[in-house]
């Protein structure tokens, strides 16, 4: 049986929850393949510069949702970029493994100026709850 809910403004709300809708998370992830496609030549910064307007709206409008939706994508982000950095560097791969996480860590990307939408969301829910 399938669980009722509807589906309003790029939202689903089940259950007395609001969620992101599959449609609107594939939307944002068609964006950001769009941007950060291995073979366009462009550096990591000037594509951060170019996904940082795009994840601040993305995230201020569904701000509302759970932690773990802003998780995901941000991860999704950066498997994308360590496969640009692994391009760059002449190496086969996607990015995906270990070695590269340690090589490019999640602090390299917020040094170099990615938007994290998971620290935006732990800021916006600080204030809602007046702690401050």
């Amino acid at each position: 049986m399938a669980k009722q809910g509807f589906d309003f403004l790029g939202y689903r709300f089940e259950c007395g929850k609001r969620f992101v809708r599959r449609k609107s998370c594939k939307a944002l992830k068609d964006k950001i393949r769009e941007k950060t496609k291995r073979t366009q030549g462009k550096a990591v910064v000037q594509i951060i510069r170019e996904l940082n307007p795009i994840l601040r709206g993305w995230f201020n409008y569904f701000k509302h949702t759970r932690l773990w939706i802003f998780q995901l994508m941000y991860g999704f982000i950066r498997r994308r970029l360590r496969a640009i950095k692994r391009k760059q560097e002449k190496r086969l791969g996607r990015g995906l493994t270990l070695e590269d996480h340690k090589r490019w860590p999640n602090a390299y990307f917020a040094k170099l100026g990615l938007f994290t939408m998971n620290e935006a969301w732990e800021r916006a829910s600080r204030s809602r709850c007046g702690n401050y």
